[in-house]
């Protein structure tokens, strides 16, 4: 094994047990931390300094993509002004490894007067910050992934794996479904599937219409400068449309004769419609299970347009 890769097998093992040990440490601070959190009528402000910061950040950023608000304060500058945001009603998480540092230590006292509920994060359950919380939350490793045992790896790994069980657990507390999550995300892919309807991304801008007395060569230049794989037929009850599909079962059926029919020859009665107002969601499943690609958007007994996947 090359050296170099013994080397990061090392660090993997180190770090999976300290996650690993992080279950023998919960109890019941845990527990009043995600009530506390959970009834809260504020916020969730998380605080810490350099790399606990960092770690800090990103609890706040998954806290506030799943239904917890929240938001991260950096120490230096809540002492500087900042706590004018910290309203009582607010949930504190401060971060400090050793439970000592000064930066976090100095907010304890505003935190008591302020009347916030103060649940920190450390590897010192003796510490400073650990014994003035409400709750504490016990992140201690038993070594560091550093050599030297100086730069933060492994306890910054069991940080944010605690950050991260405090959301879990606060979604499935809460019921928080896909929708609730896209809501949160709507430039994504769950969020566009879930929020948009399909009027917010149908072809609605020069739709290719034929009648049922058009030629074949008419219905190929509709569906071709359609750019949509088909075309739709106007003077039927109810819908009708010619595609792709059906113009090679036509000319596997007829042949040489083909140019000698009509669209009303080769047409599909009774697309599959959906109405203006139907999520994306719900769109890409029944295309999923129908097998096709294209959906006509109908509005009040008229085709306003076509929803491709």
């Amino acid at each position: 094994m090359s050296k170099y890769i013994e080397i990061a097998t090392d660090v993997f093992k180190i770090e999976s047990k300290a996650l690993l040990g992080l279950s023998e440490k919960l109890n019941e601070d845990y527990i009043n931390s995600i009530e506390s959190i959970k009834s809260a009528n504020g916020k969730v402000i998380i605080c810490g300094m350099g790399k606990s910061g960092i770690i800090g950040k990103k609890i706040a950023a998954t806290l506030a993509s799943t239904g917890t608000p929240s938001f991260f304060m950096h120490p230096g500058e809540a002492y500087h002004g900042d706590l004018g945001m910290v309203t009582p009603d607010d949930v504190f998480i401060a971060i400090s490894n050793s439970g000592e540092t000064d930066e976090v230590v100095k907010l304890i006292p505003f935190l008591k007067d302020n009347g916030n509920y103060l649940i920190s994060m450390t590897g010192n359950p003796e510490s400073t910050l650990a014994k003035a919380s409400d709750a504490h939350l016990d992140v201690g490793v038993e070594e560091e992934a550093c050599p030297l045992q100086l730069a933060p790896t492994a306890s910054t790994t069991a940080t944010l794996a605690m950050g991260d069980a405090l959301a879990v657990t606060l979604m499935k507390a809460r019921d928080f479904k896909p929708e609730n999550f896209a809501r949160f995300h709507p430039g994504g892919s769950l969020g566009r599937r879930l929020l948009s309807r399909v009027e917010d991304e149908m072809v609605c801008e020069n739709l290719p219409f034929v009648s049922t007395t058009d030629s074949v060569m008419n219905a190929i230049h509709a569906i071709s400068s359609g750019g949509l794989g088909l075309a739709i037929v106007t003077d039927v009850d109810g819908f009708a449309v010619v595609t792709d599909g059906d113009f090679r079962r036509v000319v596997e059926e007829f042949q040489d004769e083909v140019f000698a029919k009509t669209v009303a020859d080769f047409m599909s009665l009774g697309p599959i419609c959906v109405s203006k107002g139907t999520r994306v969601e719900d769109a890409l499943e029944l295309m999923q299970k129908q097998g096709i690609t294209s959906l006509l958007v109908k509005h009040n007994d008229e085709i306003i347009g076509v929803f491709k996947k």
